[in-house]
């Protein structure tokens, strides 16, 4: 099987796709990079607007220099860019923050009444929510039968929300966002997507779909630069407390009484992230020009491949929590019998230049009714290659056949080999850190 490559998302278009990483037993390799659902690199793109607003670069709004006016324009525009990615509304504003965990907890503080989550979804997901109310629903084997026990606990009591992930963070399953808003609106509720995992692999319409709020990170979406969004309806935004107090988020001040801006300003008090909004919008105008039938298909191959290797292998097991699921984006969880997941992961990085994340995931209550302690999660994206699928599957069929060349030992929840010869990282002798 070849992996289809389109030319408008090959891996040429992301700036680490040349890395070089030194191996325990010595010598380099271009690095594997499986670890995309974690943090993925930047686009070129991006990389290259950033750099372009570097030298412009000033506080914005009430600004009259020359660089203030440029600075804040671009900011604003960011927001037209990130809006016109995910089809939002005339309704709906864009709001820059920290992460998708620091737009979830924003909204948090605005929705007026009791929140309906899943136990499937990722900490940043399920934790805000206690503030006002939170209902936890048990997902079932099948998407089906998850459906119908949201139905059933939003119909027995009325809620504001809806909360759900777009796609697992730990199996990449996607969920069927637009009935789920249709049900969630038919019971009188709003619905709210974490779109942190689903934005950089799926096109997302709000409007065609239904979706009242949408929520993801840059540093998922090549835009590695320390923003975030959460995109919305107006009201709840404009009705809740500043989620800051502070300069910006307010139209005036007395020692009485503080009259607050409108959203999003209301939400963005202090200095903002500006050349992370920037970010933002560079990997959203990119991604839209896209092909976006040939960069899903290319994804679906790869990670086809990739399931099927890992099956092939004695002792490897793919994690997966519907029986149903039609789609999902490019993650694969995963454990291999006999061996620590932590211990594996170290394993692929130290002798064969392979980045995976192990661990649970901060989805602890999925890792636990999928019943395992821990695994291993390798996630594609626009810099995957099917040789490097076919090396990772390589390098687990060795381990399994072959056990490890190098030792290896846990100190402090850490699997790291023993002794660690790479250059650059902390430990080393003689090794600056941060060097690569």
């Amino acid at each position: 099987m070849t992996a289809v490559v389109d030319p408008t998302c090959a891996f040429a278009s992301v700036s680490s796709h040349d890395l070089r990483v030194p191996l325990v037993q010595g010598g380099t390799r271009i690095y594997a990079n499986f670890d995309y659902a974690a943090s993925a690199p930047a686009l070129q793109q991006v990389s290259d607007r950033v750099a372009q607003a570097l030298p412009g670069y000033a506080s914005v709004h009430r600004g009259a220099g020359y660089a203030s006016r440029i600075s804040t324009d671009c900011y604003e525009a960011s927001r037209d860019s990130v809006a016109r990615f995910v089809g939002a509304g005339d309704d709906q504003v864009v709001v820059f923050t920290r992460n998708t965990t620091d737009s979830l907890n924003l909204l948090a503080a605005c929705v007026p009444g009791d929140t309906v989550v899943l136990d499937i979804e990722h900490h940043a997901n399920l934790l805000p929510w206690t503030r006002n109310g939170r209902r936890v629903v048990r997902a079932a084997d099948t998407v089906e039968e998850t459906v119908r026990r949201l139905v059933a606990e939003l119909c027995a009591k009325p809620a504001a929300l809806l909360a759900v992930t777009g796609a697992s963070n730990v199996t990449g399953e996607v969920l069927p966002l637009p009935r789920l808003a249709e049900i969630a609106h038919l019971c009188g509720a709003r619905i709210l997507v974490d779109a942190a995992q689903l934005a950089p692999h799926r096109r997302i319409d709000l409007q065609g779909t239904g979706i009242d709020y949408l929520a993801f990170s840059g540093h998922k979406l090549y835009a590695p630069f320390g923003a975030g969004v959460l995109v919305g309806r107006r009201d709840w935004l404009d009705a809740a407390p500043a989620y800051l107090a502070g300069g910006g988020a307010v139209r005036q001040v007395g020692i009485e009484r503080t009259e607050w801006a409108a959203a999003p300003q209301r939400h963005e008090a202090g200095s903002p992230n500006v050349l992370g909004a920037v970010a933002i919008a560079a990997a959203c105008d990119t991604l839209a020009g896209f092909d976006a039938a040939a960069c899903a298909e290319h994804e679906r191959v790869l990670t086809e491949r990739l399931r099927r290797g890992l099956e092939s292998v004695a002792g490897v097991r793919l994690l997966r929590i519907f029986a149903d699921s039609p789609d999902a984006v490019g993650i694969v969880a995963f454990t291999v019998d006999g061996f620590e997941p932590g211990r594996v992961a170290a394993y692929l990085s130290a002798e064969h230049g392979i980045g995976v994340r192990d661990g649970r995931f901060c989805a602890h209550p999925l890792l636990a009714r999928l019943g395992v302690d821990g695994a291993l999660r390798a996630s594609v994206g626009l810099g995957t290659s099917a040789d490097d699928v076919d090396r990772l599957v390589g390098a687990i069929g060795t381990l399994v056949e072959r056990g490890t060349t190098w030792n290896y030992g846990c100190e402090g929840g850490q699997w790291n080999p023993v002794p660690e010869t790479r250059a650059g990282l902390t430990g080393t002798a003689g090794a600056a850190p941060c060097q690569i």
